[in-house]
């Protein structure tokens, strides 16, 4: 038992239920923990007497050892048989209680269907498969060309011992590649970009000859690929060819297998086909598995380092708690004698491995290890959980849990038991966290418990002018300049093959090799964990290939990002201990990471005591954000009490001048917010800004401060369809908006239903060109239940078409609209005024 003063120390009595003092001496033990012990030696020798006594009596008897080993088969069969039984029983039993479950389960690993047969939202594509099969020839083509051309000088210049490399024959057959089922996301991603997820299956009769150095030869015939591929069609453009630049890659590893042939026969042998097919998916995961991507610009405008590496969409950080009723694997003498299990975990998200402490002769083991993983697809990406036992030949598997962080990233926080698969029983207790990433330097906290407060990205673009070797950078230091010796000696040495080795502390992260090159380019993202912002440094070395020497260093404290505009910097750095020109251009930001919280609810009906107050708000200038017109006023479909609710909605548009409401953030503040919590490392786009369009110190044009009169009005029906469970807002027209010049004011309406407010959920209509009365007659919907549609508040705003140009807002008048004063299910049509809440008159 643990004392006041001290820890608790475990003990082999604590087994046992056994509570003694650790104070008094030698631990004396009760009566009752005397008789239990005696029991179970008891025990113990009567099992080891029922098992061996039978041998001994065939030795006695004399009997030939044939009868002893005649028993422990027929003892072996029985138990086998009685096993399969049980099992047969208890199938029986799981079916009848989730029937639906186990078909689903065995459709899936039993029957092989296809995947659009499995999951009801991915979609057969037999047209795509079509395509491909009469395209297949002329891929073949193409890679031939691709192989001999690129990958062919790639290789011979990555090694003096593969000079002579030469593709001899190739070949992809006449097999092609087939897509098992596609699944499009609309809901989850950006209006301006298409989302593709393809499961690609490829059996396919590869026939590839290669000759390394005669008369030894290489090749591969038969060729197997399984995995899913996701394809980005961004950003969408309103001209040809609609489409500015297509990403694609593996959110996972996929599977391969490689039949090969020639001198390379011998990698199909057990011993050495997992090393080589290895190697090859360690090649194609530094191309086409997440972090990295394949990218593919169509116009001009769309820049390759955009695409390439955008910022992470956050972090998860995972608590790996505990499991329970995991399987005894750690059997004795045939099965005869069960024991327990040495579980470990091993915990994955794309290219990121953990694995955690074994905890020895455990069926309930307690981890309480914390992991973090840097998150770039949500939903997508998937942790997967493996919990195994230690053994020393093979470890047994007891169970496995895939979970896809888009749900954690909904839900923000988890906490629970998930069940393992594959597996007769088993759970696992995670607890998970989704983190954002901020740029505010207020949210850094101090780092607790090892734990990461912030996530260094670094994306390595290319460097210039390096020495070609160490002694060319001792002479230029001696010298201070090139001698002619050096001259004269740089052109006979070859140029450098490099990498970069970027590390914050401990974590240390290489580069591709760049060959032959003193301008090497590697266009390759990185990402970090930072602990202390203040005292760590970001530690750059350019080194060659086979030496490891340094041709350059770059040493960036961290603590310098905190001072910048957006915590970037994007620039060339002058490399220390180099060449007198010698500069390497990376771009480093930081993020800030923060646990978001749920948005605050609006009040769409404050107490009885805060109308009085609502009113005052209204009066000192603060126009209510709906208000129907005065020839309108009479009409019942707004009630006259409903101006407090507005009111309440007013600062999220108005300047808040008092700060009495902090639930809602000022306007400058919503200009830092990000788009689907991810956006491109090298472009800072903000959310939804559309939703107010204004950036740091944007005003409303000059025309609309001097402006004393009415800006117009807009009509609205509101109805909800209750058989298709949609909200249906039509907009009708306009009449008497400002006017922006003498013909007239070129105008559209833009929407949203609050709270939602990023760029998916946007609606708007048409432009409508030189008129103060225009018609729009657009009808839109929103995915909505009746109950929740009558508790949300419509967001309508009037703008100009004309000014995408400038940096001011392009308002031209407002409007909220709150749905719970309304009768949505016979539907409204209502002229409401449109106001500017938010503006500043010029003095």
């Amino acid at each position: 038992m643990a004392t006041a003063d001290g820890p608790t120390y475990p003990r082999v009595g604590a087994e046992l239920g056994e509570s003694a003092s650790l104070h008094d001496g030698p631990e004396k033990l009760s009566s009752s923990a005397v008789n239990r012990i005696m029991m179970e030696l008891l025990a113990y020798f009567g099992r080891a007497v029922f098992i061996l006594y039978p041998v001994y009596l065939t030795g006695y008897l004399g009997f030939s050892v044939s009868w002893v080993l005649l028993c422990m088969v027929m003892a072996t069969w029985w138990k086998t048989n009685r096993q399969r039984k049980d099992a047969r029983f208890g199938t029986a039993i799981d079916f009848v209680d989730n029937e639906t479950h186990v078909v689903n389960q065995e459709l899936r690993s039993a029957l092989k269907m296809a995947t659009w047969v499995h999951f009801p939202d991915v979609e057969k594509v037999d047209w795509v498969n079509k395509v491909l099969q009469q395209a297949w020839p002329f891929f073949g083509m193409y890679m031939e060309k691709l192989l001999k051309e690129n990958i062919q000088p790639a290789i011979r210049a990555s090694s003096p011992a593969l000079k002579m490399f030469t593709f001899t024959k190739v070949h992809f057959g006449n097999t092609p590649l087939r897509i098992t089922g596609m699944k499009v996301y609309t809901h989850e991603v950006d209006q301006r970009e298409v989302v593709l997820d393809l499961n690609i299956s490829y059996d396919g009769d590869v026939d590839i000859d290669a000759e390394v150095k005669p008369p030894i030869t290489a090749g591969i015939k038969g060729l197997q690929l399984k995995g899913m591929i996701r394809v980005i069609l961004e950003p969408l453009i309103g001209q040809a060819p609609l489409v500015g630049g297509v990403t694609f890659f593996f959110i996972r590893r996929p599977t391969l297998q490689i039949n090969w042939t020639g001198m390379t026969n011998l990698l199909d042998s057990p011993a050495f086909s997992s090393l080589s097919e290895g190697t090859i998916m360690d090649i194609i995961a530094s191309l086409m598995v997440l972090p990295n991507r394949m990218c593919v610009p169509l116009i001009d405008q769309v820049k390759v380092d955009q695409m390439r590496f955008p910022l992470p969409r956050g972090v998860v950080r995972v608590h790996l708690l505990e499991a329970r009723d995991l399987l005894a694997k750690d059997t004795f003498m045939m099965g005869l004698v069960k024991g327990k299990s040495d579980p470990y975990a091993t915990l994955c998200v794309g290219n990121r491995h953990f694995k955690s402490k074994t905890v020895k002769e455990n069926l309930n083991p307690k981890w309480n290890e914390v992991y973090e993983f840097v998150v770039h697809e949500a939903p997508g990406q998937e942790l997967e959980v493996e919990i195994y036992d230690e053994d020393t030949d093979r470890d047994d598997l007891l169970g496995v849990y895939n979970l896809d962080l888009g749900d954690v990233k909904r839900e923000i926080e988890m906490d629970q038991w998930f069940p393992l698969e594959g597996v007769q029983n088993g759970d696992v207790h995670l607890k998970l966290q989704w983190f954002s990433l901020k740029t505010d330097p207020s949210l850094l906290m101090k780092s607790i418990d090892g734990l990461a407060c912030a996530m260094l990205s670094v994306y390595l673009d290319n460097a210039s002018n390096l020495p070609k070797d160490h002694h060319e950078i001792a002479e230029l230091q001696k010298h201070g300049k090139a001698s002619k010796e050096v001259r004269l000696t740089k052109k006979k040495t070859a140029c450098p093959d490099s990498f970069v080795e970027l590390s914050v502390d401990k974590d240390v992260q290489k580069s591709k090799v760049a060959f032959a090159s003193t301008d090497p380019l590697w266009e390759q993202g990185f990402t970090f964990f930072v602990h202390d912002v203040k005292t760590q440094h970001l530690v750059v070395q350019v080194k060659v290939n086979e030496k490891k020497t340094e041709l350059g260093v770059l040493n960036l404290p961290l603590s310098r990002l905190l001072n910048i505009s957006d915590m970037t910097l994007d620039q060339r750095f002058p490399l220390e201990r180099s060449g007198a020109n010698s500069h390497i251009k990376l771009k480093a930001i930081l993020r800030i990471l923060s646990v978001e919280r749920p948005p605050p609810k609006i009040i769409l009906k404050p107490p009885p005591e805060d109308k009085h107050h609502g009113s005052q708000t209204n009066q000192g200038g603060h126009a209510p954000a709906a208000t129907p017109s005065a020839n309108t006023a009479s009409s019942p479909a707004l009630s006259s009490n409903t101006g407090p609710a507005h009111a309440l909605s007013a600062p999220r548009l108005a300047d808040n001048q008092n700060g009495a409401d902090e639930a809602w953030q000022s306007p400058s503040s919503l200009s830092h917010m990000r788009r689907f919590d991810s956006h491109s490392l090298l472009s800072e786009n903000s959310i939804a800004s559309s939703r107010f369009d204004l950036s740091e110190g944007a005003s409303f044009p000059e025309v609309i401060r001097n402006h004393q009169g009415s800006f117009g009005e807009i009509q609205l029906t509101v109805r909800y369809a209750s058989l298709r469970n949609k909200l249906i807002v039509l907009v009708n027209s306009c009449r008497n908006i400002f006017r922006f010049s003498d013909n007239g004011t070129d105008s559209y309406v833009r929407l949203y239903l609050l709270p939602d407010q990023s760029w998916i959920h946007r609606k708007r209509t048409h432009v409508k060109k030189r008129t103060i009365n225009p018609v729009f007659d657009q009808k839109f919907e929103f995915d909505a239940s009746l109950h929740e549609a009558q508790t949300r508040t419509l967001d309508v705003a009037l703008k100009n078409g004309k000014m995408f140009h400038s940096r001011d807002r392009k308002d031209i008048g407002m409007v909220m609209v709150d749905l719970s004063q309304l009768d949505v299910v016979k539907g409204v049509t209502e002229w409401y005024e449109l106001t500017l809440p938010g503006l500043k008159k010029s003095s």
